[in-house]
């Protein structure tokens, strides 16, 4: 083998390797767009999270917000609902799980549904349709669905009904004792 023979296997090498580089490189920038658009868009990433003023709200009183694209119920309760919900036995109930994401596998007892016992926050999607239940429609001061008839108490347990879970608590924490952040 000469050496203008080596030097062209040199070169055909060289021009080998820069060819393959340019092409991974050219494919990498070439897929970015589709692998970028796989991200959620800002929409969503705004509501991850949703911070809420409780002060307006009355005692007695119930307001909807929205969180993740679910409406969220949050309840300003009355002594008397607080009295009720706590004074329900957790074996009189279709579900005796809390579904509280704050506390996993905490039973349904009403201090565990709260964080604070004069506010009960929920996800207010019933668990038997996805129906949109009504406030202060249901006994005990809770929620009714009026697609099926299951009601909800003011601690969000299913009472009666086809539904055959607790209305979800999504994760929450009081930032102060006027507000909360949900997510």
């Amino acid at each position: 083998m000469s050496e203008s023979d080596v030097t062209e296997l040199g070169r055909r090498d060289f021009l080998y390797i820069a060819t393959g580089s340019f092409a991974a490189v050219g494919l990498s920038l070439s897929a970015w767009p589709f692998i970028s658009q796989m991200n959620p868009d800002a929409g969503v990433q705004s509501l991850a999270s949703v911070v809420v003023d409780l002060e307006p709200i009355e005692i007695g009183q119930s307001i909807t917000v929205k969180w993740q694209g679910k409406p969220v119920f949050i309840r300003h309760r009355t002594p008397k609902e607080i009295e009720v919900s706590r004074s329900v036995s957790v074996l009189s109930l279709i579900d005796s799980d809390a579904r509280n994401e704050n506390l996993p596998g905490a039973d349904a007892s009403d201090e565990n549904r709260v964080a604070n016992p004069d506010w009960l926050v929920a996800v207010g999607i019933c668990t038997h349709l996805g129906c949109i239940p009504v406030s202060g429609a249901g006994e005990l001061g809770g929620w009714l669905c009026p697609c099926h008839g299951s009601i909800y108490d003011a601690s969000g347990r299913v009472l009666k009904g086809p539904a055959p879970e607790n209305l979800l608590v999504p994760p929450y924490v009081f930032e102060s004792n006027s507000k909360i952040r949900i997510g």
